[in-house]
């Protein structure tokens, strides 16, 4: 083997060493995070971060609508409206459920392109937390690796928690607090069945509906998720 080659391959060994170590920082770093969030509120999210960033870009001055409030401040109607619509079986997988992937991958196979994602709302919410909006194949690992951390150190409750205080509700728009105000002028706490299954059918895409609040499709999903909510178990 000549010395040049031993070079090369000495420096592809420690580049390798480097990314892994890398690797290895970022995860202990989100992991103390996830930590710390036992006892504190996040204050914000990579995607609010990103959002703010988007509607800056047209208007410097632009601000998020977003107020933090505790899990008894927020109407079990969203809660279950939300378990009903996006996780049905929140309380009983351990952060991933296969049966709704496998379900998500046939839907897509059988279309040809993406319309079910089969993402639970402990994979949501690692999304929204860190990472960013692209669809890739290290972003759904990262996306894997930090549920696990969530679902291990976190309990139900306080994933949950966390989860309704940041999800994207409309353009600029976070949380139940900021939403339940948005669109309805009142409290989160406050949120009848039929005020909570219409916030809960905008989840899928916020910004279209927040300006699109008469489409025929959110109407229809408000329905069927306002007849769920009897058979929706919350934390």
């Amino acid at each position: 083997m000549s010395k040049s080659t031993k070079t090369f391959g000495w420096w592809v060994k420690r580049g390798l060493l480097t990314l892994l170590g890398l690797f290895v920082l970022w995860n202990l770093w989100i992991f103390g995070h996830v930590l710390a969030w036992r006892w504190f509120n996040p204050s914000e999210t990579a995607f609010m971060d990103q959002q703010l960033e988007r509607l800056r870009e047209d208007n410097p001055e632009a601000e998020l609508r977003h107020r933090w409030v505790p899990y008894d401040r927020i109407s079990n109607n969203l809660k279950r409206a939300l378990v009903a619509s996006e996780d049905a079986k929140f309380l009983e997988h351990d952060g991933f459920d296969w049966e709704g992937i496998q379900t998500a991958w046939e839907k897509n196979l059988k279309k040809g392109r993406i319309v079910a994602g089969g993402s639970t709302i402990s994979q949501q919410l690692a999304k929204n937390l860190f990472l960013s909006g692209r669809r890739t194949p290290w972003r759904k690992i990262e996306e894997a690796l930090i549920t696990v951390m969530l679902e291990a150190v976190l309990d139900k409750r306080r994933i949950f928690e966390i989860y309704l205080n940041s999800i994207e509700w409309g353009d600029g728009v976070f949380g139940a607090e900021a939403a339940s105000r948005h669109y309805y002028g009142k409290s989160a706490v406050r949120l009848s069945s039929y005020e909570a299954a219409r916030l809960a059918a905008m989840v899928t895409n916020p910004r279209y509906y927040d300006a699109h609040r008469g489409d025929r499709r959110l109407a229809h999903k408000t329905s069927i998720i306002q007849r769920r909510l009897g058979y929706a178990d919350i934390p």
